[in-house]
């Protein structure tokens, strides 16, 4: 086995996953479940930083942006009662500032969405000072783009021309590109 190749299970399987989009969070528990884990759910923070301190899992799934808060506050709370957690995070608006933040509070990986079940399983069981492989379909430039300025849109709380005083665009610009739909 290399040290990229996933480990096999052993030991406790305790997976936590924490996502507020509903199906996505339905298929990858029963696809993790197939994977051998024994899965817990939960779609706000609050509800996983109580299902973490009253059981940590051995495993972790957060999605980083939730409708109630930060999906770092679980990885902090899970890293409080569990230090041997293996715990990713999730998100569809990747920055290195969160990658770096997440780290640091204990995740083992920061994944981009759309990841699917068998990129989620192998974040969780590779083996410690394995690489990651490299995406094999990576975001375009056009798309990194718009992720970018739809992260910058929410955090202006979906005002456009604060959002383009920030991102030092012309609002007009920026409507248009709101208006579009997201690039492959």
């Amino acid at each position: 086995m290399t040290a990229t190749e996933p480990a096999p299970l052993e030991g406790d399987t305790s997976l936590l996953i924490v996502d507020d989009d509903k199906p996505f969070l339905t298929r990858l528990a029963r696809a993790m479940e197939m994977r051998g884990f024994v899965v817990d759910t939960a779609e706000s923070v609050d509800e996983a930083v109580a299902k973490a301190r009253a059981h940590a899992p051995a495993y972790a799934v957060v999605d980083m942006r939730l409708g109630d808060g930060n999906g770092l506050d679980v990885v902090a709370a899970i890293r409080e009662k569990r230090s041997d957690s293996r715990t990713i995070i999730l998100t569809g608006y990747g920055n290195i500032a969160t990658a770096v933040t997440a780290v640091k509070l204990g995740a083992i990986d920061y994944l981009s969405k759309p990841a699917d079940a068998d990129e989620i399983y192998a974040a969780l069981t590779r083996t410690t000072g394995g690489r990651a492989a490299p995406p094999e379909n990576p975001m375009s430039a056009d798309r990194v783009r718009w992720e970018h300025i739809q992260r910058v849109y929410e955090m202006c709380e979906r005002n456009v021309s604060e959002t383009a005083r920030r991102l030092n665009m012309h609002r007009r610009t920026l409507q248009r590109i709101l208006a579009k739909r997201a690039p492959r």
